[in-house]
C-alpha cells in the first residue's frame, strides 16, 4: 500500500463516499486475484516468462501515462535506491511468487503473503522507526506466527518447505521495499517510481524470459492470465490505488491488506477447485487477526510538502502481488 499526507479533503474521521467504497471494493478484488492468475500462468510458462510478460505489458501502459504527466522527472538522480526498491519489491518477489505457486496452491500462497504486515512491524521496530511494539502488537505478532505455523504445520506432508521459504523471502522483500521508498524515494512522483520500477524489471527479465520462452504458443487461458496480471493487477491497480488513497485517506486504505487473502482463498477454492483444508481454515483466522493486532495503532506520519509545494508521494505498505 502507499500512504501520503492527508489533506482537508481526506478527513479520515468522516464518512466514506460511494466512490470511495467502489474504489475500495475494486482494489480488494484486483489485488486478490493475482494469486489465481499466477497459478494458471506458471502451469504452462516459467516464472521468469510470466514476470517478463506482466511487467512488459504494465510498462507499455504506465510509462506513457507517467511521461505525459511529467512524473518521470528526477528519477535519474535517485537511480540507486530506485534499483534497490525494484529488486526487493518487484523483481525478486514476483519471480519467487511464481516459483512458489508451481508447488503450492494459490490459496495457501495468498494467506502466507498476508503475514507481510507482521514482518513489516518487526523490521520497522529494528530499523529506527519510533513506533513502539505495544503488548497488543506483540500479541498480534505471536498470533500471526501461530497462524503461519498452522498453515505449514497442519498440512506438513503436502507442504513444500522450499516454496514456503521462497514466500518468506517475498514477505521480507515486501516489508523492506516500503522502507526504501519512504527514506530515499518519498520526494519523487509516485506514478513515475512505479512505471520506472516495472520497466526496469522488464529489462532485467528480458534475456531470461526470451531464453525460457515456450516452443509452442501457450494456452489461451495462460496468455489471458499474463495479460490480466499486467493490465489489471499492475497498471490499472496502481492508477486506482492512488485514487483510493486520495478519496478515503491512507489509513483506511490499509484495510485492503486484510481482505485480499479472503479473495485469494475464495477464488482458489471456487475457480481452481483447490481444497479448503483445516490448515487454511485455522491459519486464515489467525494470520489475519494477528496482522490486524500487529499493525493496530500505527499512526500515519505526516510529511512536509516537497519543493514547489507538491505533496510527498505515498509510502507503499500493502504488497502488490
Amino acid at each position: 500500500m502507499c500512504r501520503r499526507p492527508t489533506t482537508a479533503a481526506e478527513d479520515e474521521d468522516g464518512d466514506v463516499s460511494r466512490r470511495g467504497w467502489l474504489l475500495f471494493a475494486a482494489m480488494c478484488v484486483i489485488w486478490g486475484i493475482p494469486y489465481m492468475l499466477i497459478k494458471v500462468a506458471v502451469a504452462d510458462v516459467t516464472p521468469a516468462v510470466m514476470v517478463l510478460g506482466r511487467t512488459a505489458v504494465a510498462t507499455a501502459l504506465l510509462l506513457p501515462i507517467a511521461a505525459y504527466r511529467g512524473q518521470m522527472r528526477g528519477l535519474r538522480a535517485a537511480w540507486v535506491p530506485l534499483v534497490a526498491y525494484t529488486a526487493v519489491e518487484i523483481c525478486g518477489p514476483w519471480l519467487l511468487l511464481g516459483y512458489a505457486e508451481t508447488r503450492l496452491s494459490s490459496s495457501l500462497t495468498g494467506l502466507l503473503i498476508a503475514a507481510v504486515p507482521m514482518v513489516g512491524a518487526v523490521l520497522g521496530r529494528f530499523s529506527g522507526e519510533r513506533e513502539r511494539l505495544s503488548p497488543v502488537r506483540i500479541s498480534g505478532l505471536l498470533v500471526g506466527l501461530l497462524g503461519v505455523a498452522a498453515l505449514v504445520g497442519l498440512d506438513l506432508g503436502s507442504t513444500d518447505l522450499a516454496a514456503v521459504g521462497a514466500l518468506a523471502l517475498v514477505a521480507v522483500g515486501y516489508a523492506v521495499g516500503p522502507m526504501i521508498l519512504a527514506r530515499k524515494l518519498a520526494d519523487l512522483p509516485q506514478l513515475g517510481v512505479v512505471a520506472a520500477s516495472v520497466g526496469l524489471c522488464a529489462l532485467v527479465y528480458l534475456p531470461f524470459g526470451l531464453a525460457q520462452a515456450p516452443s509452442e504458443m501457450p494456452a489461451p487461458k495462460v496468455l489471458a492470465s499474463v495479460a490480466a496480471l499486467g493490465v489489471i493487477c499492475t497498471a490499472l491497480a496502481f492508477v486506482l490505488f492512488f485514487q483510493l488513497i486520495a478519496e478515503i485517506g491512507p489509513a483506511r486504505s490499509t484495510v485492503i491488506t486484510y481482505v485480499n487473502p479472503a479473495v485469494a482463498v475464495l477464488l482458489g477454492v471456487l475457480v481452481l477447485d483447490e481444497p479448503f483444508t483445516a490448515a487454511i481454515g485455522v491459519g486464515f483466522v489467525l494470520v489475519l487477526f494477528g496482522s490486524v493486532l500487529a499493525t493496530s495503532g500505527r499512526r500515519i506520519r505526516e510529511l512536509e510538502p516537497a519543493a514547489g509545494g507538491r505533496p510527498e508521494v505515498a509510502v507503499c505498505t500493502v504488497p502488490e502481488p
